[in-house]
């Protein structure tokens, strides 16, 4: 049976606290003992915070091009240097939307650059980018767990994402350490014993998806979740294999 506990009364998080042992206290804190096959999921922001990846917009000077961005957006200059400097491309702009393929790989709203439950000084002034490299932070945090207690385990670091085709946001891995990103489930039987052709399942994504709704959106303070019991075995994986080959990319 899946069960996915919040690891309550999480502490704010600073650059260069030690993520891990804040981790070891919370869990003893709710009498978890890590066991092998279990996961730690991670909302982004505290793993950006922790790698010091806050920036001051005082500190962006804006070039002519996202100047000419920011018109078409509506949005802060500044804002819009730190998205182009955190893109590989521009896919879409409408007022109040700017749409890139973030430099990871995978396509996002503002290079996935938060205002949100930021703080840093003058109100409105910090932003956080994510995670340098997320899948390298996930393999970081999961050795020294595995470290400490002895069991094999996996890490996840999610974010929200807008979907194209659906209102809403919903949790998405954007780094993952010993979990699987894609379950092939090609040549499997179905209940009728017919050959699955076509089905691979994005284990990773589903449940950074139920991680989410256990940590919310807002002010809610849970942004690490302890899982057990996922349906999958652990194995070494990326990022980049839930990420769809641009030609296989039938709508960008």
């Amino acid at each position: 049976m899946l069960t996915i506990t919040p690891l309550l009364n999480f502490p704010l998080i600073h650059p260069g606290d030690d993520l891990v042992e804040i981790i070891w206290k919370a869990l003893s804190e709710i009498s978890i003992q890590l066991k092998d096959g279990d996961i730690l999921v991670f909302a982004q922001k505290v793993v950006s915070k922790v790698e010091g990846r806050l920036v001051n917009l005082n500190t962006v000077t804006p070039t002519k091009y996202a100047i000419e961005l920011a018109g078409k957006t509506e949005k802060d200059p500044r804002l819009i240097q730190l998205v182009l400097t955190e893109s590989n491309d521009v896919l879409r702009t409408i007022p109040g939307t700017i749409i890139v393929e973030h430099r990871l790989g995978f396509i996002c709203a503002n290079a996935g650059i938060d205002h949100s439950n930021v703080s840093g000084g003058v109100p409105g002034e910090w932003v956080l980018l994510l995670p340098e490299n997320p899948d390298a932070s996930a393999r970081g945090i999961r050795r020294l767990l595995e470290l400490k207690s002895g069991a094999r385990l996996g890490v996840m670091i999610i974010d929200s994402h807008g979907r194209a085709w659906r209102l809403g946001t919903q949790g998405v891995a954007i780094g993952i350490a010993g979990v699987p990103g894609l379950v092939d489930l090609r040549g499997e039987p179905d209940l009728f014993n017919r050959k699955l052709e076509i089905t691979q399942v994005g284990a990773a994504d589903e449940l950074a998806s139920a991680a989410s709704l256990i940590m919310g959106q807002a002010a809610e303070g849970t942004p690490v979740v302890h899982v057990r019991g996922f349906p999958y075995r652990l194995r070494e994986s990326a990022l980049s294999e839930l990420l769809r080959p641009k030609d296989q990319d039938l709508f960008r």
